[in-house]
């Protein structure tokens, strides 16, 4: 019995700012080890139980997708939402794709930002799961809590559902409690519920269009008018934003008579808080750990996360210090939860850091701010082998670029000029250009940027093979 496994990999992730923003969430970034969670989370669906994954994404994040698994020499399928929906029409449109290969195929639709340490555990939980959905049950995960977090949803569980008696009837879905009613739920044995799902495809439609048919339908329309995007399959973006914002949980779980979770013993965490991440992170014997560069003296349960500068934490214990190359977060340990809002105060507050990184990834590589200043900006650009920019034009800035590392191929207006190493190019207001890199390694060079607006809007493009005119 195969199963199809589906990564949503579309949220922001606010909860581990300053490293995790919009434009780069927590799904992207190696928060634990060397590869990302959503790298992690391609890699557990690599054992022959299951098929080829599909991943859905926001627009904004194919890119990264495409990248990310060209890393780790994983292959998927592409699904984008042209416009944000939350988890219920991206299950809807996961089901959708699994009934177009058979009614009762096997789905699990799985979290790219969660972690398991447990991958054979999970394995084996899924082929459990898998037994009860081919008879008709859609099952959750379970996890058996190591405390009364407060930040968690909770099940109550009843009888087995099925003869092996491993996965168990869905008596009720609990809502995140305060610290004593979280106690009581440890105390009778409810299970957190770490939002995984297994289910057949053509019973997920058929409690979908009990619930929400407006989400079934425009998941399948948003399928049918779906188009191929430079290998990637686009949803149509007036279908699906035809949908409700709902996540399933409430759309679904919490209404059907269907519902059924496996305990899950599988070193489960959602990574959504700082205090996770330093649950997760080795420790010395006094509880502090270090990612990057820094030092603690006369401290305990220290976590810093330092890729760049030095960070250094003396006689402060219970802290989380996260340092990147705009921002500073300090956060008590046991405020983990006030993260979020204080992103939604930089928000209000029109703050760029809040959305953004110094270093912004774009298809063709990356560029990163170096210094700024009333009329002049100065950015390092990366071009990938073989990558080129659209061909464009800026109406109030000029443009000098300065080649550190490889073979520029520019064109200016009607001609083209090959730049090399420690060569530069004057690129004045108005002029039609385009960046490319015709060689076999990175094109690295300097751009300083002189007028009276350098916004990123102050542009105009011609032709794009990123298909962004």
């Amino acid at each position: 019995m195969k199963i199809l496994p589906i990564i949503m990999c579309g949220g922001s992730g606010t909860r581990v700012w300053p490293e995790s923003r919009e434009s780069l969430p927590k799904q992207f970034i190696p928060l634990l080890g060397t590869r990302s969670t959503f790298q992690m989370a391609v890699d557990t669906v690599s054992d022959p139980l299951f098929e080829a994954p599909i991943i859905i994404s926001n627009q904004d994040y194919r890119f990264l997708v495409s990248e990310q698994l060209k890393e780790i020499g994983r292959e998927a399928r592409i699904v984008l939402e042209p416009v944000r929906r939350d988890s219920g029409p991206a299950v809807a449109v996961g089901a959708e794709l699994a009934a177009e290969i058979a009614p009762e195929t096997i789905v699990a639709i799985l979290a790219a930002d969660h972690v398991v340490r447990n991958p054979d555990g999970f394995v084996d939980c899924c082929r459990q799961a898998a037994i009860a959905a081919a008879r008709g049950f859609i099952v959750t995960f379970g996890v058996k809590p190591s405390e009364p977090a407060t930040g968690y949803g909770y099940i109550r569980t009843g009888k087995a559902v099925v003869e092996s008696g491993t996965v168990l009837k869905v008596e009720a879905f609990v809502e995140k409690p305060d610290a004593p009613t979280a106690a009581s739920y440890v105390a009778a044995g409810h299970l957190w519920n770490a939002g995984n799902f297994v289910f057949r495809a053509d019973v997920m439609q058929e409690e979908l269009r009990r619930f929400e048919p407006s989400i079934d339908q425009a998941a399948a329309q948003a399928l049918a008018k779906a188009r191929n995007d430079l290998g990637f399959l686009l949803l149509d973006k007036d279908a699906f934003a035809k949908a409700p914002k709902i996540s399933i949980d409430y759309a679904v779980m919490e209404r059907t008579e269907k519902a059924a979770v496996v305990p899950a013993d599988i070193g489960w965490s959602d990574v959504g808080t700082w205090a996770a991440v330093c649950e997760l992170s080795r420790s010395d014997n006094q509880g502090n750990s270090i990612r990057g560069h820094g030092i603690i003296m006369n401290a305990e349960n220290v976590h810093i996360r330092s890729d760049e500068h030095l960070t250094t934490v003396v006689g402060v214990d219970n802290v989380v210090v996260v340092t990147t190359q705009d921002a500073v977060l300090v956060l008590d340990r046991a405020h983990g939860d006030k993260v979020k809002q204080l992103v939604d105060r930089l928000k209000s507050e029109n703050r760029r850091e809040a959305l953004e990184h110094k270093r912004c990834y774009r298809p063709w590589g990356y560029f990163q701010s170096v210094d700024q200043g009333a009329r002049y900006q100065v950015k390092r650009i990366v071009v990938k082998p073989g990558a080129r920019l659209s061909l464009q034009k800026h109406f109030h800035r000029a443009e000098h670029w300065i080649v550190v590392r490889g073979t520029a191929e520019v064109t200016r207006n009607d001609e083209v000029v090959l730049v090399h190493e420690n060569e530069s190019i004057y690129l004045p207001i108005g002029t039609i250009h385009r960046m490319a890199n015709p060689g076999k390694i990175d094109l690295e060079l300097i751009e300083v940027q002189t007028g009276s607006y350098l916004g990123e809007d102050d542009i105009v493009r011609f032709e794009d093979v990123y298909h962004r005119t």
